[in-house]
């Protein structure tokens, strides 16, 4: 799956390529997602989410416009996500759901790497859904 991913720090980044392990095939940038570097996601399937970088509906539909489907947050918290602006938009949105210790980076980002794993097989991320779509997969899990 071709992925993008913002504002990430260097410790998520030495984390994330560990985890991903040439699977997927990630471009990483340090920026944060602004309208200003909104275009390097053309072509990407995936969006990485780190610290909480807002996505408010109009950014959210641009990012559909240029192919994003996918949308991974590396936090458990979505509120710096419009999620019914993602599920009118047909993007699936997971999370990292609650880890006993929230602050352990390799987790995360093996759950990031994870959400992208699944997505990728056709299959829903679990726990980890934060879809506003009414998936019945999501809802036996």
């Amino acid at each position: 799956m071709k992925a993008i991913a913002y504002n990430i720090k260097p410790d998520e980044k030495e984390w994330l390529v560990l985890a991903n392990y040439k699977k997927h095939d990630i471009t990483i940038i340090a920026n944060s997602l602004t309208a200003d570097t909104l275009s390097f996601a053309t072509g990407k399937e995936a969006l990485l989410v780190f610290n909480n970088d807002e996505l408010s509906g109009n950014m959210i539909l641009e990012l559909r416009a240029l192919g994003i489907k996918y949308i991974a947050t590396s936090s458990s918290q979505t509120d710096h996500l419009d999620l019914p602006a993602a599920g009118l938009a047909g993007i699936k949105i997971a999370n990292v759901p609650l880890l006993a210790d929230q602050a352990d980076t390799k987790a995360r980002m093996e759950q990031v790497i994870k959400n992208l794993d699944q997505w990728a097989a056709g299959k829903c991320v679990g726990k980890a859904c934060c879809c506003q779509n009414d998936c019945a997969t999501a809802k036996k899990l």
